[in-house]
């Protein structure tokens, strides 16, 4: 059986700014619509989450799990059926069907759903995990929640240096017990220890760039972005040399490589357009093959 992909929405947040924020909106006094792109793998042995965005102890209680800051910001559209584990309920599949997650980084917005996938394996490069357990400053403990993260004892974890090549980009690895078409891609810069995910599905590569990028105007190739946006990546980058350049590299992989669809986790439009249907409706139906 051939590898499939679904897009999955797992829950928007609604940031202050409108129009700044998404390029969207009507007007700026508004608020905005980000997606919180995720994928569900079907592989011949298992199902693999690529992120997980929120989950369903962050709908039930929110503000013992986020921060008071980014709830004010983003007011996140917590709806239990967008959750991941509802989604993949949904789609005929159980819970216990996820065996391994695949982190970009432990960003609330991609980390709340972990709890819910009891006996899945958790990989993310090392890095990430050692940056976000020191809690360093004020922005790293509003960011990195480890309230949401019951699962550390099934944490697996990657040196950047271990890894191969893949289309230029270094340090790249096949999670262990993962098959050799899902990838782990470090894209550090946003955080420390910030990794993409490709997805051999056949004809097309899937690559979740995460949050290299927020504004699909980005890849372009003059970039633009929403200026509210614009501002909330520097707020949110741990490494701005290294966001920029990995930006310049994905811009480059958008130009010459015809075979590998790009994306980002916020964006509306990619999010739309790859699973063909509104960011507001849970996954049904393989869209991918």
């Amino acid at each position: 059986m051939a590898i499939r992909v679904h897009h999955l929405n797992c829950i928007s947040t609604c940031p202050l700014g409108g129009r700044l924020m998404d390029g969207r909106s009507r007007t700026v006094l508004e608020r905005g619509h980000l997606a919180c792109h995720c994928l569900l793998v079907e592989t011949p042995d298992c199902l693999v989450l690529v992120d997980t965005g929120f989950g369903l102890l962050d709908v039930a209680d929110p503000k013992t799990r986020l921060s008071r800051f980014f709830l004010t910001l983003l007011r996140p559209e917590f709806r239990e059926q967008m959750t991941a584990v509802r989604q993949v309920e949904r789609l005929g599949f159980n819970a216990a069907d996820v065996r391994h997650i695949l982190l970009s980084h432990l960003d609330f917005d991609h980390a709340g759903g972990l709890d819910d996938f009891p006996r899945a394996t958790v990989h993310m490069l090392a890095r990430e995990r050692e940056h976000a357990l020191q809690q360093r400053s004020w922005l790293d403990r509003q960011r990195f929640r480890p309230q949401q993260w019951s699962s550390q004892p099934r944490w697996r974890t990657y040196e950047p240096d271990s890894g191969g090549r893949w289309h230029g980009f270094e340090g790249v690895r096949s999670p262990d017990g993962l098959p050799p078409e899902i990838l782990l891609v470090p894209l550090p810069g946003h955080t420390h220890g910030h990794a993409g995910i490709a997805i051999d599905a056949g004809e097309r590569w899937k690559f979740l760039a995460a949050d290299a990028y927020f504004h699909i105007g980005e890849m372009e190739a003059t970039p633009g972005c929403p200026p509210g946006l614009r501002f909330y990546q520097w707020m949110m980058e741990l490494d701005r040399d290294a966001r920029l350049h990995n930006q310049d590299r994905l811009r480059a992989l958008c130009r010459d490589a015809r075979d590998i669809d790009v994306f980002c986790s916020h964006d509306i439009a990619e999010f739309e357009l790859l699973s063909g249907r509104s960011a507001r409706l849970p996954g049904e139906g393989f869209m991918d093959h």
